[in-house]
């Protein structure tokens, strides 16, 4: 269901029908872009209840003043019913007071669509491959892929709610070196169960270099119990390749399982590995050469003193200088295999087949492959006409603390702290709502007493809490014999107004989040909504007659459990977006 029954969306309903008839009239030229209009609520909330720049963008290729088109369009929507002022601000914005009427028809309108209050149809049903966590398959999920796999999951909701076709991938990285030293430590962990089997000698310390993590040691067992010692002394050559792909295998289980703990389960797992055996990269490196995109040439000497052993040895360059970047790039070693951008080239060219635009989740410290990608991207896609919509969202690392001091290491992985740790001691729905309390480019710290703390500075506690709240009251009504109803809404204030002018945003909080692919906007959102919520339910504390249950007047009390049981359901459908439960006791 759209949202176009929703306030916001029916006032720019509204503002296109005046444009309309200022078209008809003469007044405007026909043709003109409205893309860059908007209708939002007023920076200051005492110049109105919403506002918008529409004499402001159009003006200029309407050859007209700002204020003459602005006095035409509040000559319009002055007529409106719902419009009790229309106000010309500074060099043209346009400044709108709805009546009581107006809010309290949205309150029924969220009462009306329920879940569906802020499901949009904007996306028009393209369909937006996002691409997340894809952490190279060697060992569990740890909390550096933590954020970006939240980020990610929930920006795939967020799309879906907002219109959009969502393909959720996990690129796996199951061709480059690191997936080789997994075999090899998988390999130790063979020979190690094999050793406890047969009471044989102890294999020692895992080498340098080497995987140590305790999250092998099944994987030897496994391995152990299927090949017996057939592998024990062979040489590598004989089971690097098998032993590499078993390895793999259990570490896509071990991932998949710690994902689930957070509720994320991707649509689709590519593989590099088959990537490069279906021939995928050489496809690519044609087809970049018969466009002139790709040629042999020598890389320019490392900048500053140049190193002994550096040698000018000729490869295929990718031209990434046409596209923006600072220097071309090769796409194979002097090996002849692939460079991981040569790999991630012919990857990004081939989900492009099937998708309407590509999202990537990274983390930060891949800035420095950001904008050769996107070069390759644009190149691929956009060769016979407009290219695929890229964007690469780069996310922050999280610093683990508790009561302020580092969190040390874990033994069973390694050299860091595991997601499945994290989620067992504080919960997925803290977790999740947490890696969104900022924007992702921002630096965070994840202090485990901080983040289950029953205060309002912690934002996860202080929403769940709103939830709670209002099922408490309205089990509490029920108890003393009242219920929600929207027959008497009009005896609600000008207070309790303006937690409905609140709640009114969330569908266009919506559609902004999916736009700007910025899920973290929701959580922002539901901070105020709690806050404002929680706000108007202290000044019952002072004053009685602002408590939801008047024993004395029966019609304001289920009007305010009406307003509540809407602020809920708010709360609800945006928490639902993050995949964060809402709970209704605490």
């Amino acid at each position: 269901m759209s949202n176009n029954q929703t306030l916001y969306a029916a006032f720019a309903g509204h503002l296109n029908a005046a444009l309309d008839a200022l078209e008809a009239a003469g007044t405007l030229p026909g043709g003109l872009k409205r893309s860059a209009i908007t209708v939002e609520p007023p920076r200051d909330a005492s110049h109105g209840d919403l506002s918008t720049n529409a004499a402001m963008v159009l003006s200029k290729p309407a050859g007209l003043k700002p204020r003459d088109l602005a006095e035409a369009l509040v000559a319009k929507l002055s007529k409106l019913d719902s419009v009790t002022s229309a106000e010309i601000a500074g060099p043209g914005f346009i400044n709108l007071r709805l009546s009581a009427a107006a809010w309290l028809a949205e309150l029924r309108a969220i009462a009306a669509l329920g879940a569906d209050y802020g499901r949009s149809a904007v996306g028009g049903g393209t369909t937006v491959n996002i691409e997340y966590v894809s952490a190279n398959p060697t060992g569990p999920m740890h909390m550096g892929h933590c954020r970006g796999a939240v980020v990610g999951d929930a920006l795939a909701t967020l799309l879906e709610y907002a219109g959009h076709k969502v393909i959720k991938e996990y690129y796996v990285n199951d061709a480059g070196a690191q997936v080789q030293v997994l075999a090899r430590s998988a390999h130790v962990r063979y020979r190690e169960a094999l050793a406890k089997k047969s009471g044989g000698e102890d294999v020692g310390a895992i080498p340098e270099g080497l995987y140590p993590g305790e999250y092998l040691i099944p994987v030897g067992e496994q391995l152990a119990a299927e090949f017996g010692d057939k592998y024990a002394a062979a040489p590598e050559s004989e089971w690097l390749t098998l032993f590499r792909e078993k390895a793999v295998a259990a570490m896509l289980v071990m991932i998949k399982q710690d994902l689930g703990l957070l509720g994320i389960h991707h649509d689709l797992f590519s593989s590099e590995a088959e990537l490069q055996a279906s021939g995928k990269p050489d496809e690519a490196e044609a087809w970049l050469r018969a466009k002139g995109l790709v040629y042999d040439g020598v890389l320019e000497a490392p900048k500053g003193k140049t190193p002994e052993d550096w040698e000018p040895v000729e490869l295929p360059l990718f031209k990434s200088t046409a596209f923006g970047d600072d220097q071309d790039r090769p796409i194979k070693k002097s090996d002849g295999t692939w460079t991981y951008f040569g790999a991630d080239l012919a990857y990004h060219f081939q989900k492009a087949q099937s998708a309407d635009a590509l999202v990537d989740i990274w983390g930060a410290d891949h800035a420095g492959t950001v904008k050769r990608i996107k070069a390759a991207v644009a190149a691929m896609t956009g060769a016979d006409g407009e290219p695929t919509p890229f964007e690469i969202k780069l996310v922050q690392m999280v610093q683990l603390l508790r009561d302020g001091e580092p969190v040390k290491m874990s033994k069973r992985s390694g050299n860091f702290v595991t997601l499945a740790e994290v989620v067992t001691e504080v919960g997925k729905d803290v977790v999740r709502f947490t890696m969104l309390t900022r924007k992702p480019e921002a630096q965070m710290d994840f202090d485990f007493a901080k983040v289950v703390e029953a205060s309002k500075d912690n934002p996860v506690f202080y929403v769940q809490y709103a939830n709670a709240r209002v099922h408490s009251t309205l089990r509490k009504a029920a108890a003393e014999g009242f219920a929600p109803g929207g027959a008497h809404l009009e005896t609600l204030g000008e207070e309790e107004l303006e937690l409905v002018k609140l709640a009114a945003q969330f569908p266009r909080i919506v559609e902004a989040a999916a736009a700007a692919r910025e899920p973290h906007r929701i959580a922002f959102f539901l901070g105020d909504m709690a806050a404002a919520f929680h706000g108007y339910w202290n000044l019952g504390n002072d004053r009685v007659e602002k408590r939801f249950i008047n024993a004395e007047d029966g019609n304001l009390t289920s009007a305010r459990l009406f307003l509540a049981t809407q602020i809920g359901q708010i709360i609800r459908n945006g928490l639902a977006l993050l995949g964060v439960e809402a709970v209704e006791e605490m």
